[in-house]
């Protein structure tokens, strides 16, 4: 294994020169503002407080669906039916980012609360700032809609390139924005472009978490990188990762970094920027998305099913079946008391007690 390390002799302070700063096209003309260290702290990717506990049987390695029960939905809209970003808010709702646009949901009922009118509704990633508002990231650009009136307060914004793949607010509550050409550095209070890293190693942004120090790390097309988020420089690359390609990142309670690729999951110490080992039993599977649930178990989901690891001893403990695909794009554990999953092929619940799934009809392609 190879990792290279970045002796910088000093850092650039992100500060407001003109040089570095953006303004969009919604902001107050005149208005400059740079967000202070004292933001409340939000972390986009939770790590569970307790030890985890197991249950001593595993769920069934295939569950059957819950009987079927739809409720009332509005009309479907679109025809690619793949969800790929959840957020859960502050407020207990789900966020739904799809191909079909989107829209906020009761995660308790799966009841449509609103849908949302965006310019684009190819949606690559979702995340939610320290006051709650909810940045979207699509194909086409970046956007902030305000949950209290679900309009969009700003767009237009200008970045390395318009197809963003992952989004992520730091410590101090500014918003990375990672596309297919670079990272770029947003204050979300005033909508300020702030900074861009477009020499980033393995150019594309696909995945994005901070380190237990709330350092950045990235996963791109050949590479993991450590971005420091108050100078916005490498600082660190672990360049041979297996697999090649980053395409999901998620921290656990203990500090260390899992790492999804097209050939499994590693489990990385950031400290030391090495890989600790590699899960044995999903070696070899393409990993597409990964989060810890409050008891710590790790949901991994891959282009062939979604799993149940335990994250001490790398074992599966079970799989979920009867999803809407098996490609699974996004994962949201301890939402309304279900997990949410979505899929190439639409969105669906699982319950957290007995690992029965069951499709989300507005979102699925699935019809009873």
């Amino acid at each position: 294994m190879f990792v290279r390390r970045f002796n910088l002799s000093s850092l650039i302070s992100l500060g407001i020169a003109a040089s570095s700063i953006g303004l969009l096209s919604l902001l107050i003309p005149g208005r400059f503002a740079i967000a202070s260290p004292g933001f409340s702290k939000a972390i986009a990717q939770s790590a569970p407080q307790k030890p985890p506990t197991y249950v001593p049987v595993a769920p069934p390695p295939l569950a059957p669906p819950l009987p079927t029960q739809r409720q009332p939905q509005d009309e479907r809209i679109g025809e690619d039916y793949r969800v790929s970003a959840l957020q859960p808010d502050y407020q207990g709702h789900l966020w739904v980012g799809s191909w079909q646009g989107l829209a906020k949901i009761n995660p308790n009922t799966g009841k449509i609360l609103s849908r949302i009118a965006i310019p684009n509704r190819t949606i690559g990633a979702l995340a939610q700032d320290k006051v709650g508002r909810i940045w979207v990231g699509t194909y086409e650009g970046l956007l902030r809609v305000d949950p209290r009136t679900n309009e969009v307060t700003a767009q237009n914004f200008l970045l390395p390139s318009n197809r963003v793949l992952s989004l992520l607010i730091d410590q101090r509550g500014y918003l990375w924005v990672g596309t297919d050409q670079g990272l770029a550095l947003i204050s979300p209070d005033q909508g300020l472009l702030m900074t861009t890293l477009k020499n980033l190693p393995g150019v594309s942004a696909n995945a994005l978490s901070l380190d237990a120090d709330g350092q950045l790390w990235v996963g791109t097309l050949e590479s993991l990188v450590q971005v420091d988020t108050s100078s916005a420089l490498v600082t660190n690359q672990i360049s041979e990762i297996p697999g090649g390609v980053v395409q999901a990142l998620t921290l656990d309670s203990r500090g260390s970094l899992w790492v999804g690729t097209l050939d499994g999951l590693l489990e990385v110490n950031p400290k030391a920027a090495q890989i600790k080992r590699s899960v044995t039993q999903l070696q070899g599977r393409n990993i597409l998305s990964a989060r810890f649930d409050k008891v710590g178990s790790m949901w991994v989901g891959t282009n062939n099913g979604l799993f149940r690891l335990n994250p001490y001893n790398g074992a599966i403990v079970g799989q979920v079946g009867s999803l809407p695909s098996s490609q699974i794009l996004a994962v949201s554990p301890d939402t309304g008391n279900k997990l949410w999953v979505g899929t190439s092929d639409g969105l669906a619940w699982v319950s957290m007690s007995s690992y029965q799934s069951q499709p989300h009809f507005t979102f699925s392609r699935s019809n009873p």
